[in-house]
């Protein structure tokens, strides 16, 4: 084979390796952040006849099977929740129940922005099966429950 053909040949499987590897960065998910570790490894203890897990003031929660957190919650699940303390307490990808002043209702969605305004921090939400936000900014006193665990 003359060289300019092997210098080809290389040049063309080169330019073909680059354009594979950006094809495959640009459909790369984009990352999405996980809900904030609050329960640790020595909380757990796990026994022959049961599990303990050490937390105080959780409380249980059951889900409406509204398919909007598909797949990580849905109707059946048992959540283990925790009210916040301050708004120090909740972080971007958390999991926390808002009550709505659109639906009046308790929503439970992930946090995936935390800003701050003239009025002072505010959370924006969107399910994790819905293509857009959920359409209020809510604010602190609005939340009621952050998500420790889920059981399926």
């Amino acid at each position: 084979m003359a060289r300019g053909a092997i210098v080809f040949s290389i040049l063309v499987f080169v330019a073909v390796a680059i354009t594979l590897t950006t094809l495959a960065l640009a459909f790369e998910p984009d990352e999405i952040s996980s809900p904030h570790d609050r329960i640790k490894e020595e909380q757990i203890h796990i026994f022959p006849d049961k599990v303990v897990i050490d937390v105080k003031n959780a409380s249980w929660a059951s889900y409406a099977d509204t398919n909007s957190m598909d797949p990580f919650l849905d109707y059946g699940s048992n959540g283990l929740e925790l009210t916040p303390q301050a708004e120090d307490d909740l972080f971007i990808g958390d999991v926390a129940a808002y009550e709505s002043k659109i639906t009046k209702e308790l929503i439970i969605h992930r946090i995936v922005d935390i800003r701050e305004d003239s009025k002072g921090k505010y959370f924006i939400f969107k399910g994790d099966n819905n293509s857009t936000i959920d359409p209020e900014w809510v604010r602190f006193s609005q939340i009621k429950y952050v998500l420790i665990g889920i059981i399926y």
